[in-house]
């Protein structure tokens, strides 16, 4: 098993930046992928950013060039720095974890970012 732990999340004015870190604890590896989702209300949830060993990033094209993911293996955390918030960026965003090889996800229990314009 392995824990996930959010937090950063909050009330910021558009244009403003957030950063989000997520914590993994258990039964984890050094080869692995974490990243995170987000979901809107009546959205579905989608993809944000992943970060892979050997800091592999990959975007959701709505958030390049604003938000920057990366992880301090030494604590086995990730960050999302969100810059140049957007009101279309609220949303719960969703922590997870993979090891490398496996299908299980694991997931945090969500931290809310709003937006307001």
């Amino acid at each position: 098993q392995v824990q996930l732990v959010e937090s950063g999340g909050g009330l910021v004015q558009a244009g403003g930046s957030l950063r989000l870190s997520c914590a993994a604890s258990g039964s984890t590896s050094s080869s692995n992928v974490m990243g995170w989702y987000r979901q809107a209300p009546g959205k579905q949830r989608e993809l944000v950013a992943t970060i892979r060993s050997g800091d592999l990033t990959n975007y959701a094209d709505s958030v390049k060039g604003r938000f920057t993911i990366s992880r301090e293996n030494a604590k086995n955390t990730i960050y999302l720095q969100m810059n140049s918030l957007k009101p279309d960026d609220t949303a719960i965003y969703y922590c997870f974890y993979r090891n490398s090889g496996s299908i299980r996800d694991y997931w945090g229990q969500g931290t809310q970012v709003t937006v307001s314009s």
